[in-house]
């Protein structure tokens, strides 16, 4: 049969049950009367029905759909009534109905279960697709690990299995798990033995799985039974997660012995999901390990936090060009000396450039001048080997800075000055009265031979030294936007802070930078303050017992 109409158009023509063309169609064919009697059955109809004879009701020999679909056949007076379907044995049939004379029916039957069993594959691979897109959507929503893990043994327990656990791999002798049994997640951090699960070790290592009927479900672990499942284990699937070039770890599926065991096409179905799941677990991790790589190594490239070196006060503070950065060109430093009768170094400097590639430059510079502090006595040299050292490197930026070798004693802060190209250092005194201080040199990273001028400066309680980079001066801003703050308006700011202490200097000139700029675009700033306290903190600085020195 090729179509509805095509059966009812054949049948139309038999009017007279007499005759025995309909006896040799391909298909079983009943012919039923009104009261739901058959009257006659073909050979097809007679094997398919074997009780399908002459004056037997239907209702005796055919399956109850059919007897439904009769009923409301001989009831519609107004045409072919529409085909029926349903199961018998381990066929699925569809029957046409025709009338014909003396309100008999004829029923034609078509084995329909080749497209049942298509649509009924069809139906699956749709909803495992449906599956697989939104597990892959929640499984890369997250980037935090713990996190990958739970929605993956969520996912698995409500649509794979009854139960999941996913052990991932091991952290020193410990395997982090994450297991579900449809309450919520429970992660656990144990000291397990994969080999006690078959398939586990190897399926840890990325090796494909084992068939799930090789798994005996009595033999597993305790630890492999998460909490709160119901009922004996009837069986079991292990499959490994792939991941970026290493294993992410592998995946326990439990199902009750009351639930169909696991066949062939459900474990293809669970290593796919598993290859999700993999993918993911891995990405999480890797982004982990790359995070944790990074905050190390930002924690070199960090301004480090200032605090009070043998009774003088350090302050900084740092702002990035950008505010979605943390590091840039600008830096600075404190090297405290071995005690307070030795010089303190401080360096601040500014990198040509912006961003990551200018920080891993102030990163080299930093680290140089902590290899050279044994030579820090003489600025001059120690410059010559720095700029030897850049001169050297594959970077082709060059730098700025200011060295200020910082020593008290008694009441007095002396300082030792050196510009290499930089902005000299501003001097706040006790008064209010601001001045630069005389130094001067040559930037570093550009030319073979540098010179510089060294200035001593010493500070009574109260007074305080700034360094600065030209990310302050050169803020573009004011009332139209493209003014630069410039060196009068921070000698004037710097003048209002006079007796206060390193950390208010510091956020007094922030501040007012901030406020000038606005939302425009500027470069690195960088700010250091030196103060001398007007009270002694250490008292074996200045060699008076505690309690009796004042300045």
């Amino acid at each position: 049969m090729t179509s509805t109409e095509g059966v009812s158009r054949s049948a139309q023509g038999l009017l007279s049950f007499v005759g025995a063309s309909w006896m040799r169609a391909p298909c079983p064919c009943l012919v039923v009367d009104g009261s739901g009697t058959v009257v006659e059955a073909n050979t097809r109809a007679a094997g398919l029905f074997p009780r399908a004879a002459a004056g037997t009701p239907l209702k005796d020999c055919a399956p109850d759909w059919l007897v439904a679909g009769h009923r409301i056949a001989v009831s519609d007076t107004g045409g072919p009534a529409a085909p029926v379907r349903g199961r018998h044995g381990p066929w699925t049939l569809e029957a046409h109905a025709t009338p014909g004379a003396d309100g008999r029916i004829v029923w034609w039957l078509v084995d329909d279960t080749d497209r049942s069993l298509a649509e009924a594959a069809l139906h699956s691979e749709q909803e495992r697709t449906a599956f697989l897109a939104d597990a892959s959507s929640r499984l890369l929503a997250s980037l935090n690990t713990e996190r990958c893990m739970e929605v993956a043994v969520e996912l698995a327990a409500e649509f794979l299995a009854d139960a999941a656990v996913l052990v991932a791999p091991a952290s020193g002798n410990r395997h982090p798990l994450a297991t579900c049994a449809g309450a919520a997640v429970t992660h656990r951090f144990l000291r397990i033995d994969p080999s006690a699960v078959p398939g586990l070790a190897e399926a840890l290592q990325g090796f494909p799985p084992v068939p799930s009927r090789w798994i005996d479900p009595g033999a597993l672990p305790g630890w492999a039974v998460p909490d709160g499942f119901s009922g004996p284990v009837g069986s079991v699937v292990v499959t490994p997660l792939p991941g970026h070039g290493v294993p992410a770890g592998a995946l326990i599926l439990l199902r009750r012995s009351d639930h169909a065991a696991f066949d062939a096409s459900e474990e293809v179905f669970a290593r796919v999901f598993a290859a999700r799941a993999g993918v993911a677990l891995s990405a999480a991790r890797l982004y982990r390990e790359q995070s944790d790589i990074t905050a190390t190594l930002m924690a070199e490239l960090l301004p480090p936090t200032l605090r009070q070196v043998h009774g003088v006060e350090f302050a900084g503070g740092y702002r990035a060009s950008r505010d979605t950065e943390r590091v840039g060109g600008d830096f600075y430093d404190v090297h405290p000396a071995a005690g307070p009768e030795k010089e303190t170094l401080a360096v601040l400097g500014d990198v040509c450039g912006k961003g990551l590639q200018a920080a891993v430059l102030t990163g080299k510079i930093r680290s140089t001048v902590q290899a050279l502090l044994p030579l820090a006595g003489d600025h001059q040299h120690l410059l010559g080997l720095l700029n030897g050292a850049l001169l050297n490197s594959r970077h082709t930026r060059f730098a700025t800075l200011v060295l200020a070798s910082v020593r008290r004693r008694r009441s007095i802060t002396r300082l030792r000055l050196t510009s290499a190209g930089h902005p000299s250092p501003l001097i706040l005194r006790g008064d209010g009265t601001v001045h630069e201080a005389a130094t001067s040199g040559t930037l570093i990273g550009a030319l073979p031979d540098i010179r510089s001028t060294t200035a001593d400066v010493d500070l009574r309680p109260g007074e305080t030294c700034l360094l600065y980079t030209d990310g302050v001066t050169e803020a573009r801003g004011g009332p139209l936007g493209d003014a630069m703050f410039g060196e009068a308006r921070l000698k004037a700011a710097l003048a209002g802070c006079a007796g206060m202490p390193a950390e208010a200097v510091v956020e007094r000139t922030q501040m007012l930078a901030a406020e000038w700029i606005g939302d425009n675009r500027h470069d690195d700033i960088a700010v250091m303050a030196i103060t001398a306290p007007r009270t002694a903190h250490l008292a074996a600085v200045d060699g008076h017992t505690p309690g009796r020195y004042t300045a």
